[in-house]
């Protein structure tokens, strides 16, 4: 059950986080979903343990990560698709 919240918070902070980055990741749900899954842990990593706990993530770092890995992932895929 914990494994099903994790997946339903991760999708949700993905696409929330495509929604304030206003960029989106190259195939939109499956990309972003992976984003917030990612994100959310690498921002639970570095940032640390603040907020409200939801599906095993703590929201506020959580989105800060996700919202920072779609940023980043959108920049370089649109500097590899220029060149």
């Amino acid at each position: 059950m914990a494994f099903l919240g994790i997946l339903f918070v991760g999708g949700f902070i993905g696409w929330f986080s495509g929604f304030l980055a206003d960029k989106d990741i190259p195939n939109i749900r499956i990309g972003n979903f992976l984003a917030g899954l990612i994100g959310a842990w690498f921002g639970n990593e570095v940032i640390g343990d603040f907020g409200p706990l939801t599906g095993g993530f703590y929201i506020l770092p959580s989105l800060i990560g996700a919202v920072f890995l779609c940023i980043l992932v959108s920049r370089i895929m649109s500097m590899t698709n220029n060149s």
